[in-house]
């Protein structure tokens, strides 16, 4: 299983469903590598000491001599390995244009490695450019992260466009595993009303799990650790797992 987390909006909580979605896939016994596909390099900070990252995802789409197990690291958490990020990624596009294999350069990479990762997340960058689009074509599931605020649901025909055009070509398997409303305040109308129109435009594909806003979700990566050994009893925790067991029975 490779789940690409995207959405092109910023802020919707890409990083925080990645770092633990991957860390609840490791803590039920199986590896799993979290792989940093954003310039920002967010989820490679939420685990790893930047000062000891060489190499990066970069280097192992880019370079020939260099592949994804040479820039793998071991992450704070068991069974969870995590391919890290820097931000000379934002400069794949322009040393890939013209390139007749850069859509596949992540699915071409990720071959030698898969059979040791019986599962895959990649944390996509807030745009729909190169980066996704290799998550999108590596990827068998896709997991859509939607805040629970007034533009919820902009940009979401631009994605949903960008999908199928990969299923046309790339890609033809590749499936929607669902929509995840992430920083939902339940104490307002607004994010009521907002939950109602996202059940409408996506229906079945909604998440029961729904993630609620949470200072301890925020918290966590400072610390580098998930929100399940740095607030094991909080309600980010329970929702990330509950969240984690939808995801493995949908696959």
């Amino acid at each position: 299983m490779i789940v690409a987390i995207a959405n092109q909006k910023g802020g919707v909580g890409k990083t925080t469903t990645a770092i633990n979605l991957a860390a609840a896939l490791s803590l039920r016994g199986q590896r799993t590598l979290l792989i940093d596909l954003d310039p920002q390099a967010n989820s490679t900070m939420s685990y790893l000491d930047v000062s000891l990252v060489t190499r990066t995802v970069y280097d192992a789409i880019t370079e020939k001599d260099v592949g994804f197990a040479d820039i793998i690291l071991p992450s704070t958490q068991p069974n969870l390995w995590v391919a890290p990020s820097r931000i000379a990624l934002a400069k794949l596009e322009s040393k890939l244009v013209g390139e007749l294999d850069a859509h596949f350069r992540l699915k071409d990479r990720l071959e030698a490695i898969q059979a040791d990762y019986p599962n895959i997340v990649i944390d996509c960058p807030p745009t729909l450019g190169l980066l996704t689009v290799n998550a999108l074509v590596a990827a068998t599931h896709l997991l859509i992260p939607i805040q629970s605020s007034y533009f919820a649901l902009e940009g979401t025909d631009d994605l949903l466009e960008t999908i199928e055009k990969v299923r046309a070509r790339a890609n033809p398997a590749l499936k929607i595993l669902g929509v995840v409303i992430t920083m939902h305040d339940k104490r307002t109308a607004l994010a009521r009303d907002i939950r109602s129109q996202i059940d409408k435009v996506f229906g079945s594909k909604v998440f029961k799990t729904v993630i609620t806003k949470s200072v301890r979700l925020e918290e966590s990566p400072a610390y580098k650790e998930s929100i399940f050994k740095f607030a094991p009893d909080s309600s980010g925790a329970a929702e990330y797992y509950r969240l984690c067991e939808e995801v493995m029975d949908r696959v």
